[in-house]
């Protein structure tokens, strides 16, 4: 009933809107998953070579705090979706389900492709879900899109030479020879794969990108449409050796280097990912599209655990996944869209993944729902005023104890459940989260604990 009557007015904001006639951009959101914001060129990298993406920020805007939904895939996707932090939310963890994949979000949530669905985009995801597998509420052309192609069990995507990827609810078996895990265990139910070097052939994340490109080719002049390319890289694949838990197709460019192997598949992996950028952008000018297209590229949260130790030795941000410190939760975004967005801008206002929705509303010409957290960006890219967040932003974490965090201004709040303990840090002076202030500053403390535990609704899952 809720999103019937929702689509109902949002039919009626459509007719008002198409008596404007003005022309709806077309989104392209960009996700990789574990790339962390120290990763890539823009933001001060100098080992790795992402000349796309250092493109994209020249003619773009790059925004400097810009954060994840969360520190963990699911949750933070589920934020990217619904417009909702992860206090709010309806997935706040990689909670698994049966017979397997994550929890699937309900019929009852609204998600960013519906919307734009009903303002007549075509919308179609190439990549990774995790919001729920096939036949379940949560499967993505049961939350808005027209079709899909990749994983939806976030296991499987752990290996990148995968044996086999779903379109739209049906597998299509690869080339790829996988050694299943023997044990099937709670946590994986017997998906977890790997691939050993010598039966690699078809790399998933190519894949992606070439289901991308055709459908840019398809509706590039039909009608306004939605891209979500949701990659699987740089993710680690835990039940792999470790020797081989990165893999890419070739170690261009750096197979010349004087890495071990790890190292140099790595380092593949994000420059081929710059590639695939590489390609859409030029689609789009090949289109002649690029004019009337934006683009988002961000990741889910920050640096996997296991990232090689010669590549975070002079990382600025504290913390990786699954941390509630910068490093855990700071996330890159780009955002390009020629002649719109001033070239070469640079933000410096605080902005989560949960705006993306209400600023793809904006772009499309609809209102967003009222109960979201989110707050539309479009001023701060076409240099317009920017209306201030109404709520503090706030995220929470269902592993390993627990923790929970909320920022205010330069401040920053943690509290890990579990423990009991509570951090608190001025990001301004202290971008590396060294000096707890909790004692040096009492009243700012009990002032932002109290907001902390008032930040979030109530969940029939997840609490503490």
């Amino acid at each position: 009933m809720k999103k019937y009557l929702y689509f109902l007015l949002l039919f009626l904001t459509q007719v008002i809107w198409a008596q404007k006639n003005t022309p709806k951009p077309n989104i392209i959101y960009i996700l990789m998953d574990d790339l962390g914001i120290e990763e890539i060129a823009p933001y001060g990298n100098t080992i790795f070579k992402t000349p796309h993406l250092t493109k994209m920020a020249q003619e773009g805007m790059k925004f400097s705090k810009h954060y994840a939904g969360t520190s963990v895939c699911a949750p933070s996707r589920c934020a990217l979706m619904t417009g909702k932090h992860t206090g709010n939310c309806e997935v706040r963890g990689n909670k698994q389900a049966i017979p397997h994949g994550q929890m699937p979000i309900s019929d009852q949530t609204l998600t960013v492709a519906e919307l734009l669905k009903q303002a007549g985009y075509q919308t179609f995801l190439s990549g990774k879900w995790g919001l729920g597998i096939e036949g379940t509420s949560g499967e993505p052309t049961k939350q808005g899109f027209d079709a899909y192609y990749g994983f939806l069990d976030q296991i499987l995507a752990h290996n990148n030479f995968p044996e086999y990827l779903l379109r739209n609810g049906q597998k299509e078996y690869l080339k790829n020879k996988v050694i299943w895990e023997p044990t099937q265990t709670t946590w994986s139910r017997g998906l977890g794969s790997y691939t050993p070097e010598e039966n690699k052939a078809e790399y998933a994340n190519d894949l992606f990108t070439q289901e991308g490109l055709k459908f840019i080719e398809e509706y590039a002049s039909k009608k306004p449409f939605f891209l979500y390319l949701a990659y699987t890289l740089p993710h680690n694949n835990g039940e792999a050796p470790k020797e081989i838990r990165f893999q890419s197709p070739t170690l261009k460019p750096y197979e010349n280097e004087d890495w071990t192997e790890l190292e140099k598949n790595y380092a593949a992996t994000i420059s081929r990912m710059d590639d695939y950028i590489g390609q859409i952008m030029q689609k789009l000018e090949k289109k002649g599209i690029a004019e009337n297209t934006i683009i988002f590229f961000s990741s889910d949260n920050g640096s996997t655990e296991d990232i090689p130790e010669r590549f975070v030795q002079k990382n600025r941000y504290r913390g990786f996944k699954r941390s509630p410190y910068e490093g855990g939760i700071l996330a890159p975004l780009l955002v390009c869209w020629e002649g719109k967005i001033k070239k070469g801008g640079i933000s410096d206002f605080p902005t989560a993944q949960w705006d993306f929705l209400p600023t793809a509303c904006e772009l499309a010409g609809v209102a967003p729902p009222k109960d979201i957290d989110g707050i539309s960006i479009v001023p701060t890219l076409t240099g317009k005023k920017q209306i201030k967040r109404k709520t503090n932003m706030y995220w929470e974490f269902h592993e390993q104890g627990g923790w929970q965090a909320l920022q205010e201004g330069d401040y920053k709040l943690i509290y890990f459940v579990k423990k009991q303990v509570y951090e608190l840090y001025n990001l301004k002076k202290d971008t590396g989260e060294k000096n707890n202030l909790v004692n040096q500053e009492p009243e700012i403390f009990e002032k932002m604990k109290k907001k902390l535990h008032n930040a979030r609704s109530e969940s029939s899952t997840f609490n503490f």
